[in-house]
């Protein structure tokens, strides 16, 4: 499956944006996805996750209450929606893809922009 991030960009500290991600090749619902974050001079770490039909959702605590993992199989696409954005949530975002039979994400996008001014 390929993935194409979208949807970062600047914004001022307690705003939105929403990312986007398409993916083609395979079916879409065959996969878990999930979003994560790297920040300058910082690991990459989880953000988010959602189930291959959208039941189940989990996030990182950092993240909790304010972004919301999405996503429609209709539309190969999976979302996440940034509320109330704070200057540490500044990251590249990349969504990822695992199939049912890993916990490993073996997918990965090339990575989205988001940068929250104070």
């Amino acid at each position: 499956v390929q993935l194409q991030a979208s949807g970062g960009g600047l914004v001022q500290a307690g705003g939105s944006l929403r990312l986007s991600c398409v993916a083609s090749g395979r079916t879409f619902s065959y996969y878990h996805m999930g979003w994560f974050r790297q920040a300058p001079g910082k690991e990459r770490e989880f953000a988010a996750s959602i189930s291959r039909f959208g039941g189940s959702t989990y996030y990182a605590d950092s993240v909790k209450g304010r972004f919301t993992i999405s996503r429609d199989n209709a539309k190969n696409t999976v979302y996440l929606q940034m509320d109330n954005l704070k200057s540490e949530d500044t990251a590249v975002y990349y969504c990822a893809a695992r199939a049912e039979t890993t916990r490993r994400y073996d997918y990965w996008g090339q990575g989205t922009q988001v940068t929250v001014s104070s």
